[in-house]
């Protein structure tokens, strides 16, 4: 890619983890593209056709992707296939070696099956918990489900980060070469 190239990348967010990711791999696009780095709210209004490319990710909360992001990906699904487009997707089972690939992550392999969007690059990566910045009821499920699933359970810790940061700019090597 050379820098005449725009390039959305829009994310949604539940702890500000997948904005960070968007933010490293932004730093790693800059120079060799212009990039927009968009949160995916509501009332957020995109131009696709402002861009050559565009990478989209999400993050998974209780076992979900973002709806606003299914919803923008159903609506923009044609325009997506037709240019250069890559997703990511979030989520705390990614942490495990044998569960961070698109092909092994059942939360991203069975998200990708279920859209028309074919994009030509995927990743997934491993989130953060912020146990005191999570309400009680999400602060104690959350706790609960890292439990069964053998992760970090201490809410005293004010930022437990799993995201492999190479493995992030690896994945926006790719994208751009």
């Amino acid at each position: 890619m050379n820098s005449a190239i725009k390039v959305l990348l829009l994310y949604t967010t539940h702890e500000k983890q997948t904005f960070k990711i968007m933010q490293r791999i932004k730093t790693r696009l800059n120079g060799r593209c212009d990039c927009d780095v968009i949160e995916l709210l509501p009332d957020t209004k995109i131009d696709l056709t402002q861009y050559q490319a565009a990478l989209l990710g999400s993050s998974i909360r209780y076992g979900f992707y973002s709806k606003l992001m299914k919803k923008f990906i159903n609506k923009n699904y044609q325009q997506l296939n037709s240019m250069k487009s890559g997703f990511f997707g979030v989520n705390m089972v990614a942490r495990k070696p044998n569960k961070n690939t698109p092909e092994t992550n059942l939360y991203t392999k069975k998200f990708l099956a279920k859209i028309a969007w074919k994009p030509a690059f995927t990743a997934v990566f491993a989130g953060a918990l912020y146990y005191p910045q999570y309400n009680w009821f999400d602060r104690n499920m959350i706790r609960f489900i890292m439990w069964l699933g053998k992760g970090d359970t201490d809410i005293t810790k004010p930022v437990i980060e799993y995201t492999d940061w190479a493995k992030v700019d690896e994945f926006a090597k790719q994208f751009y070469t």
